[in-house]
C-alpha cells in the first residue's frame, strides 16, 4: 500500500496528500456527526488530469475511492466506511469557472466550486442560477449534482437534474468522459449525464458541469403566513399558482415545533406574527420585469385567501432586511435541530395533494406508539418534499428513542410508499437508507441499478457501501 500512497503523492504533491489523524479528521465525519469513517489518505487533486491519474492508480491497486465535495450531506454518502480501506478524494481544489456563455445562458464550472460562488458568477453576468440551499456557502457543485439537490426553488426551476446540460466525469478506471455540451437538444443516444446525477459518486467522479442560467429576477415579494392546517396550505398553493403562474418561486411550510427550535437556538430570530400559529407558510414571488407589481399581486391574493379562510394572518416583507429575516427562519431550522441534538430524520416526497393526508396519518400513528414524540415538520410543500423529523422534548430521553429508529422508519416510510411517494426526496440514500430502499424498490428497479453499477464499476471500488 505504501507504493500506492507514494504514487498518489507524486500525482498531487506531497502537501496535498493527508495521512495524519488530525489532518484527515474533518473528511472522515459527516456534517451531522452521525457517521465516522477511516481512510488510508485524503487526496486533494488540483484538476481533472490529476483526478484521472489518481483514479487510474487506485483502480490498478484495487483500492476503493470515496469522492467528497463540501461534506455537507445528511446521509453519510461522502463518509468512508470504518474499515479504513478507502482513499477519500476531495474535489475542493477544482474550483475554476471555466466558461460563461451569456447568449447561451450557460456556465461551465468545476466540481469544487461552492454553490455560492456559482451564484455569484451568474450574478456578475446579470444572470441567475436558481439552486438555493442553507449550506450554499460550503456545499459544492459536484456534491449538489451527485445528490440531485433540490432546495427552495424547485417549484419554479426544478432540481439539479433539471439545471445541468453537460458533465465531465472521470470513470472508475481513470478514463475521462467529456460531455461538457451546452445543448438543450441532443438526441444522439442515451443521455449519459443522468446516470451520474444523483448517483452519489458510486459510478464515477464528476469534475465539471455545464449549468443552465436564467434571467436575473428584478423584483421579489415575500410573505410569512399563518394557515389553519396543511390542507389550507395546499389549497392556497393551487389558488396562487392559478393567479400568479410561474411567478411563485418558493412555497415553504413550517410547523410550529420547527419554528420554536429556531426561536430558541438562533440568535436574533423572532416570530413575525403576533399570535403563535400551528402552521406557517413562507411564499415568495419573483419576476424579471422591474415594474412588475408583485407586492400588489401578493396583497390581493392574500386578501382573497383571508376572506376564504385559507390564511389567518400575514406579514409581507417591506425591505430586503425583512425578507432576509423571514428566510432565515426557514433556512436555520436544520441548524437549530443540530444544536438541539439528535433526532430521527426523514426526507420524504409525496404528491402535493397527499401532504395533508401524510401529516395527519403519520402524526396519528407515531403518537399512538410514542405519545410524547415531538414532530418537527417543514419543507418544500410546493414540490411535495417534506422534512419530517422526530425526537423527544427532553434531550435525555432521546438515546432510548433513537434506538427505535427502525420502528419509526417503518411507520413513516410504509405510509410514504402507500401514498405513492419516495423515502428520499433530495438528500440521497448514502449509508442511511441503503438497506431501507430495498423494501420499497421493485426487484426490476434494483436489478437495473445493479446492472448499471456492474458495467461502470465492475470491481465495486466507487464509494462502496452507499446507495446499492
Amino acid at each position: 500500500m505504501k507504493a500506492l500512497l507514494d504514487t498518489l503523492a507524486d500525482i498531487v504533491g506531497h502537501d496535498q496528500m493527508l495521512t495524519g489523524a488530525s489532518d484527515m479528521a474533518p473528511y472522515l465525519t459527516d456534517w451531522r456527526g452521525r457517521y465516522h469513517g477511516a481512510a488510508q489518505a485524503v487526496i486533494r487533486p488540483a484538476d481533472t488530469e490529476q483526478v484521472a491519474a489518481v483514479m487510474s492508480a487506485c483502480h490498478r491497486a484495487g483500492v476503493p475511492v470515496v469522492p467528497q465535495g463540501g461534506n455537507t450531506g445528511l446521509c453519510g454518502g461522502a463518509t468512508p466506511l470504518a474499515d479504513g480501506q478507502a482513499v477519500v478524494l476531495s474535489l475542493s481544489r477544482l474550483r475554476r469557472i471555466r466558461a460563461l456563455d451569456s447568449d447561451n445562458n450557460t456556465l461551465c464550472v468545476e466540481a469544487g466550486c461552492t454553490l455560492a460562488a456559482v451564484q455569484e458568477a451568474a450574478q456578475a453576468a446579470d444572470r441567475f442560477f436558481p439552486l438555493s440551499l442553507a449550506s450554499e456557502g460550503s456545499c459544492e457543485i459536484g456534491g449538489n449534482l451527485s445528490t440531485n439537490a433540490g432546495g427552495v426553488q424547485v417549484l419554479r426551476y426544478g432540481n439539479m437534474r433539471d439545471l445541468v446540460l453537460g458533465l465531465e466525469v472521470v470513470l472508475p478506471d481513470g478514463r475521462v468522459w467529456d460531455g461538457l455540451r451546452g445543448l438543450r437538444k441532443d438526441n444522439t443516444g442515451y443521455d449519459l449525464k443522468h446516470l451520474f446525477v444523483g448517483a452519489e459518486g458510486t459510478l464515477g467522479v464528476i469534475t465539471a458541469a455545464v449549468l443552465k442560467l436564467f434571467p436575473a429576477p428584478r423584483v421579489r415579494a415575500t410573505a410569512w403566513l399563518a394557515v389553519p392546517d396543511p390542507q389550507a396550505a395546499v389549497s392556497l398553493l393551487a389558488s396562487m399558482r392559478a393567479a400568479c403562474g410561474d411567478r411563485i418561486t418558493a412555497f415553504e411550510i413550517v410547523g410550529r415545533s420547527a419554528l420554536e427550535l429556531v426561536l430558541e437556538h438562533i440568535e436574533g430570530a423572532r416570530d413575525p406574527l403576533a399570535e403563535p400559529a400551528r402552521w406557517c407558510v413562507l411564499v415568495e414571488l419573483s419576476d424579471t420585469l422591474k415594474d412588475a407589481a408583485l407586492d400588489e399581486m401578493l396583497q390581493r391574493e392574500l386578501e382573497i385567501a383571508m376572506e376564504g379562510g385559507l390564511v389567518l394572518d400575514a406579514v409581507v416583507a417591506g425591505s430586503l432586511s425583512q425578507t432576509a429575516a423571514l428566510w432565515a427562519l426557514r433556512e436555520n431550522i436544520s441548524e437549530a435541530q443540530r444544536i438541539e441534538g439528535v433526532s430521527i430524520k426523514h426526507d420524504i416526497a409525496v404528491p402535493v395533494s397527499r401532504i395533508p393526508e401524510f401529516l395527519a396519518l403519520a402524526d396519528q400513528r407515531l403518537k399512538a406508539a410514542w405519545p410524547d414524540v415531538r414532530i418537527v415538520a417543514f419543507g418544500h410543500i410546493g414540490d411535495g418534499n417534506l422534512h419530517y423529523n422526530l425526537s423527544k422534548p427532553q434531550a435525555a430521553a432521546n438515546d432510548a428513542f433513537i434506538a427505535s429508529t427502525g420502528d419509526v422508519n417503518l411507520i413513516v416510510h410504509d405510509l410514504v410508499d402507500a401514498l405513492g411517494g419516495s423515502i428520499s426526496a433530495e438528500h440521497g440514500l448514502g449509508q442511511l437508507k441503503r438497506e431501507e430502499i430495498r423494501r420499497y424498490k421493485s426487484e426490476v428497479e434494483l436489478d437495473l441499478m445493479r446492472a448499471i453499477k456492474n458495467v461502470l464499476d465492475p470491481a465495486g471500488l466507487m464509494n462502496p457501501g452507499k446507495v446499492i
